[in-house]
């Protein structure tokens, strides 16, 4: 049991230091806020989870307005539990990506279970049917026994939790770094769809409306979660369980099928929803309060408690899973008692809407929290901190490009196919159930996720993407690039990218470098997302994330979903039949500055990035109106490895051979140029493809065909095809082993 403390005490003491607020602010609090009156144990609580930055974004508010967040398609950008989406009809995507870092390094396996459970709740918060996951995942290298652990466990919490309730987790993404050692990452995308109809908003008003506690009971889990998620690791936090919640997926899909209930069939008596996620019920409910410009009474003794003897400050911080608020228009209490009690599940009124704009808290019969609503929610202090360009950009500049020596380009191709970030993740992926709910059209293994719309010709393509090595090189080109790789995946499989939602992963900001890192980074997020109409209508800022003062790499994750018009315009990266002519789309550079064959040749990344947004819209363009007019037999991004492994991977994926001559160098196979595709197109379809191509803004080049002889011939590259596979699906496994 937590031992409360006196306002004089947590004045002597300094504890809420520990809970991750400065002096300054404790004293904004008292002095400006409550107006001299010393804060009790209960509010200097609440005002430190909800000053944290993983509430409040308190260092990364300055940056986030950068972000472009509308256009004609969003019918709800930031702000609210997920971004919405129009794609016609009358229906509309949601989408939001979150981050569960420190707890999946602490419980790998119940931190990336309740990301999971988490973000799933915020798209049916919005009233909307989740109906996809993906996942970001960035560990170390896979050479120790620790780092294997972390691996297989959060893989398994992503499914134990995703199979369970009944979500395919359909795509996603896996890499490895040395930096990510004792910092993993794990970021969680959800998709949704809804009616326009059913779209709900996060808001507590109407003076006398009550306030719902519906979902599972409260217990002493997930205490400080988002002051954990908000600090570095080295001082011994990494040890921190009881800031780690335990998921029930069970629980979840009854509080899912429960709320999507009440929205589709009580909404006339259903003013607000909202996830009890970070901070739980003081985030939730304050959140609602302050959007609607009300305030709010509440009664701790009616809050459905697990564990006995809890006190308010417990109960307002704790993070338990599967549990969200309601507000409910007055006298129709009972409906929403009773529609819950189908499921077997707590609904329970805890309190009322209030006019006074205080957020004011009882239990056992005293005041035992009065403070303005909107300090807890909105005042919380913004810093403008200083940035400064790290050393290694500068030595990057001065630097000689880096050009590889090819001495055997067969044994580098090999090499290469088997580097954990490019090998087969299939050992990975099928851990998870992608086909539940039978919408998934294409599974885990190409470009984008792909999910029919059923009722319409309609289908929704879906990435997450991030080269931390380019970031790591070039902020802003990387953090472009970023865009601009999930804008080709979506491309790929024949959809127009629609929007965005990111998983802003950096060090700690009150470092003038890594802040540096952050606000440029998203520089170039914003240039590609207005160059590529793609507005960001959601996301999340994970920062802090360092370990003994030694940050991850910056890794910003973007969550890109896409329209597809009709299906069958969707498009696969397996190569389909021999005989079909081989294109490559966009000029090859000498690209290899952070590129997977710089590192597997030196050991290290250096150099400097060339990224051309305007031949990257270009050619995402040419290649969508290719597919469009029917023209492609499968298309497929290049990324890390070039233009060898992204053949490779077309053929493997469909069991062909290929015997191309590009007019390339041996190192120009492996450069990791931006903006290029590999098509493949039927013998017959090539000259209508070939005309299209014509007005000279694209390069599409042929360069060989797809072939059932049972090998790959590149340049000077020959391997077998069945040795290339044996390579690329062993590889992550034999390290896991």
């Amino acid at each position: 049991m937590t031992v409360e403390l006196s306002p004089e005490q947590i004045r002597e003491t300094k504890i809420y230091q520990e809970w991750g607020l400065t002096d300054e602010e404790y004293l904004k609090i008292k002095d400006e806020i409550l107006e001299g009156r010393l804060p009790n144990f209960t509010e200097t609580g609440m005002y430190a989870v909800m000053w944290s930055e993983h509430c409040c974004y308190k260092n990364s508010k300055p940056v986030l307005r950068k972000f472009p967040t509308t256009g004609p398609q969003v019918l709800m950008g930031p702000g609210e539990g997920a971004g919405v989406v129009d794609i016609g009809d009358d229906l509309a995507v949601v989408f939001k990506a979150e981050s569960h870092n420190h707890p999946s390094y602490v419980e790998p396996y119940e931190g990336a279970a309740t990301g999971s459970g988490g973000i799933i709740r915020d798209i049916f918060s919005m009233g909307a049917r989740p109906i996809a996951i993906l996942d970001s995942l960035r560990f170390g290298q896979i050479d120790n026994a620790h780092t294997r652990h972390i691996v297989d466990q959060v893989v398994a919490g992503i499914a134990g939790y995703g199979n369970c309730i009944g979500i395919p987790t359909v795509g996603g993404e896996v890499a490895f770094d040395e930096s990510y050692a004792g910092n993993p990452l794990v970021n969680v995308l959800c998709v949704g769809l809804i009616e326009h109809k059913h779209i709900q908003k996060g808001q507590a008003k109407g003076v006398g409306n009550s306030i719902f506690y519906v979902g599972a009971k409260t217990g002493r889990d997930g205490i400080h979660g988002a002051s954990f998620a908000s600090k570095e690791f080295g001082s011994g936090n990494e040890t921190q369980r009881s800031a780690v919640q335990v998921g029930d997926p069970f629980m979840e899909k009854l509080l899912l099928e429960a709320c999507i209930e009440v929205i589709q069939n009580h909404g006339d008596i259903l003013v607000g929803i909202q996830d009890m996620g970070a901070a739980g019920l003081v985030s939730s409910t304050s959140e609602m309060a302050s959007k609607a410009g009300s305030g709010l009474r509440l009664n701790l003794d009616d809050v459905p408690q697990r564990e006995t003897e809890m006190i308010p400050y417990e109960m307002m911080l704790s993070e338990s899973q599967e549990r969200m608020v309601l507000c409910v228009k007055k006298g129709h209490e009972q409906e929403i008692v009773d529609l819950f009690k189908k499921y077997d599940l707590d609904a329970v009124n805890i309190g009322e809407v209030t006019d006074d704009g205080y957020y004011t808290l009882y239990h056992k019969g005293e005041m035992v929290a009065h403070v303005p609503v909107d300090s807890l929610a909105e005042d919380a202090p913004v810093y403008y901190r200083e940035a400064k360009v790290p050393a290694r950009i500068e030595a990057f500049a001065k630097a000689e490009k880096y050009l590889p020596i090819i001495t055997d380009s067969s044994v580098i191709f090999k090499k290469l196919l088997a580097q954990p970030t490019i090998a087969s993740k299939r050992s990975i992926y099928e851990t998870y159930d992608s086909r539940v709910m039978t919408n998934t059209v294409v599974a885990p293994g190409s470009d984008a996720a792909v999910l029919r719309v059923r009722g319409t010709r309609k289908a929704l393509a879906m990435t997450t993407d991030c080269n931390a090595r380019y970031l790591y090189l070039d902020p802003e080109k990387g953090g472009a690039i970023a865009v601009a790789e999930a804008a080709r995946n979506i491309v790929a499989s024949g959809g127009k990218p629609l929007a965005i939602t990111d998983c802003l992963n950096f060090g700690n900001p009150e470092k003038p470098e890594q802040f540096w890192e952050l606000t440029t980074a998203a520089d170039g997020i914003s240039r590609a997302c207005l160059a590529l109409d793609t507005p960001v209508i959601s996301g999340n800022v994970s920062l802090y994330n360092e370990t003994s003062g030694t940050a991850i790499l910056p890794t910003p994750m973007i969550g890109m979903v896409g329209l597809i018009e009709d299906t069958d315009q969707i498009t696969t990266q397996d190569f389909k039949a021999a005989g079909d002519v081989i294109y490559l789309v966009g000029e090859t550079g000498n690209d290899f500055s952070g590129s997977e064959i710089q590192k597997l040749l030196t050991g290290k990344i250096s150099g400097t990035i060339d990224f051309d947004l305007d031949a990257e819209k270009r050619n995402q363009d040419f290649v969508l109106a290719a597919i469009k007019a029917g023209l492609v037999a499968s298309a497929h991004d290049l990324s890390e490895g070039g233009l060898a492994i992204a053949l490779a991977e077309s053929a493997l994926a469909g069991g062909f051979g290929v015997s191309v001559s590009a007019d390339l160098t041996d190192a120009q196979l492996f450069s990791e140029t931006q903006g290029r595709f590999v098509l493949s197109v039927s013998p017959e379809k090539t000259a209508e493809f070939e005309k299209l191509a014509t007005d000279g803004s694209v390069s599409a080049v042929k360069i060989g065909t797809v072939t059932d002889d049972g090998g790959l011939a590149i340049n000077g590259i020959s391997v077998r095809t069945d040795e290339a596979v044996e390579i690329y699906e062993g590889a992550i496994p034999c390290l896991m082993n």
